[in-house]
């Protein structure tokens, strides 16, 4: 007879759940959903891993540095599982989880559980068989229809924002990147899957949505009459839903920009005018080694498409430097191109060798000095872009969508289309509501503005 795994009983003082979530906007969502699939356990969220009955690392494997940062954090959860006696359950999720399951178990003996990015759904059934002491210890597969179809259907989201998965994975197999192998080959859900869930936010008050995928704009799910949709058509549907009032995307890729979603920007209100297209570098011959599949001349073609159907477009981007075989001319070339695109905000790296990669073992791999000195320069660069383009703000009337209280008094936070902070004092009565701000100065990471007499929707 195969014995039923049943979920541990629910105490009536609630067990606490710390989550520690690394890297990508991908894994606030998965972190997110983590928790709504543990609620029902009796799981209730702690900020304190001191106070947590169970602690999940939800991990990002770009970058060499993100990694180790895992190892160091599970060292001092050790300790602190050692004072507790033992009273703590460990887990490691997310993409270092995928890549490094069996190492993670072998070089940290505290860690009870490792479960990869689409396996989290298996989180009830691993937490009893790790109480149990016997079973699984280890949900590493690729399985996203499985780990979809059983999430529960209600999100616990608190806020008028929320990020919502739409595509994960990767075809494209860039050099540097482990992506598809750690989150596998792209796949889309259903666009009915996508609507329901969108539904069920704005019925809990959100206003704005971000669509994640790892190539969200390949994404080409599962529409009406069983044919595949697009992304501009699933914005489309999106923006249908009542009290949807926004709708933001990221990452996207040059090779699957269509020209149906330029002609979305410039037709749907609700699409807002902040685009995430990473390029990496300026150089062509960098972009071959990297097996981008695009040049630096189709990237600034398609943002000038881009920019005549909604000028307004602000553009964000990303860039490594000291990739192997990087050449000071190369870097200029990436320089060059910062310059004629003019980014409104980008994030830039150092190259890190990831391994079982193919850059990993590429000849001419670039010195540390040299590389940090490039991405020296490179951000000063990106600095005074998004300075400029922040201040360009000032003078603007722009709707602001409040999402929270401030730091002090009346103060409230919100968001602009171009996704900068907005602080504006006196607002903080008008959290959840859109409101035309008028923009007194831009700083470097946030705008400053005062309300108009008009309070919005």
């Amino acid at each position: 007879m195969t014995e039923t795994l049943v979920p541990p009983a629910v105490e009536e003082a609630p067990r606490r759940l710390f989550i520690k979530t690394y890297g990508c906007q991908m894994n606030v969502y998965d972190s997110e959903r983590m928790a709504d699939v543990l609620r029902p356990l009796g799981y209730a969220a702690t900020d304190s891993a001191e106070d947590a009955d169970f602690v999940i690392l939800n991990t990002c494997h770009i970058r060499e540095k993100a990694a180790e940062k895992v190892y160091s954090e599970l060292g001092k959860l050790r300790l602190l599982k050692e004072e507790k006696a033992g009273a703590m359950t460990i887990a490691v999720a997310g993409c270092v989880a995928q890549a490094e399951g069996e190492e993670i178990m072998k070089r940290q003996p505290a860690v009870d559980l490792v479960v990869g990015p689409q396996a989290y759904h298996q989180l009830p059934e691993l937490l009893t068989r790790t109480a149990r002491a016997r079973g699984e210890r280890i949900g590493a597969d690729f399985a996203p229809v499985d780990k979809f179809d059983a999430l529960p259907k209600a999100r616990g989201v608190d806020g008028v924002t929320a990020f919502l998965t739409v595509q994960e994975g990767c075809d494209k197999f860039c050099t540097f990147c482990v992506v598809p192998y750690t989150r596998g080959a792209e796949w889309s859900r259903p666009v009915e899957a996508v609507l329901a869930e969108a539904r069920e936010l704005a019925a809990r008050g959100v206003r704005e949505v971000t669509l994640l995928g790892q190539n969200v704009n390949a994404y080409n799910g599962e529409g009406p009459a069983r044919a595949p949709s697009s992304l501009a058509r699933l914005a489309w549907a999106l923006a249908e839903i009542p009290g949807l009032d926004r709708i933001r995307y990221t990452t996207s890729h040059p090779n699957d920009f269509t020209d149906e979603l330029i002609a979305a920007h410039r037709d749907l209100p609700q699409l807002m005018p902040y685009l995430h297209l990473p390029v990496q570098s300026g150089s062509d011959r960098i972009l071959r080694l990297m097996n981008r599949k695009h040049g630096r001349q189709k990237y600034l073609d398609l943002i000038a498409r881009i920019r005549e159907a909604r000028p307004d477009m602000a553009i964000s981007g990303d860039f490594i430097v000291g990739f192997p075989g990087e050449t000071d001319a190369d870097f200029e070339q990436t320089l060059d191109l910062v310059r004629q695109v003019n980014y409104a905000s980008a994030f830039s790296f150092m190259y890190s060798p990831r391994p079982g990669t193919p850059a990993a073992t590429m000849a001419a791999q670039v010195a540390d000095e040299v590389a940090r000195a490039r991405l020296h320069a490179l951000q000063a660069l990106l600095t005074e872009q998004q300075v400029a383009f922040n201040a360009s703000r000032a003078g603007m009337t722009v709707p602001v969508l409040f999402e929270r209280k401030g730091r002090h008094g009346a103060q409230a936070i919100g968001r602009s289309p171009w996704l900068q902070s907005v602080h504006v004092e006196d607002a903080d009565h008008l959290i959840g509501r859109i409101v035309p701000v008028e923009i007194e100065r831009g700083q470097q990471n946030s705008l400053s503005g005062r309300l108009m007499q008009q309070t919005g929707a």
